[in-house]
């Protein structure tokens, strides 16, 4: 089974260990987030950074929005996390994030686990 945007998520994730490996953990999310935006351009990765995502309820536009941190590839939503253990919340943000928007994919990256960098892929079906 050939998984959806593989390449794509292998230049994210590529991305993420170079900003992991560089600065380790401990950082507040908004500086790993500026991090990986210069990786993202020094990989020529395309994305979009604090992403307004619309949600709608009967149709109707709500005033409340969700911020994506990325959407890179124009479909691929980029959640990142700066925290010692990643939770069912942070789960549902991404899950959430895909829904509202019918994106195909998502990725919850954490930079805050002690050992390693966290990452996990969420498809949308």
């Amino acid at each position: 089974m050939k998984l959806i945007y593989e390449n794509e998520v292998y230049a994210i994730i590529g991305a993420c260990y170079e900003v992991y490996n560089e600065l380790h953990c401990g950082l507040s999310e908004a500086i790993y987030q500026e991090a990986l935006e210069r990786e993202f351009l020094y990989r020529g990765i395309p994305y979009m950074r604090e992403v307004s995502l619309d949600v709608y309820y009967k149709g109707e536009k709500l005033r409340k929005r969700y911020i994506a941190d990325f959407v890179c590839y124009d479909d691929i939503i980029v959640e990142l996390k700066a925290v010692d253990l990643l939770t069912k919340d942070h789960v549902s943000q991404v899950l959430n994030y895909l829904h509202i928007t019918k994106y195909p994919l998502g990725l919850l990256i954490n930079f805050g686990h002690k050992i390693k960098l966290e990452w996990n892929r969420y498809v949308n079906i």
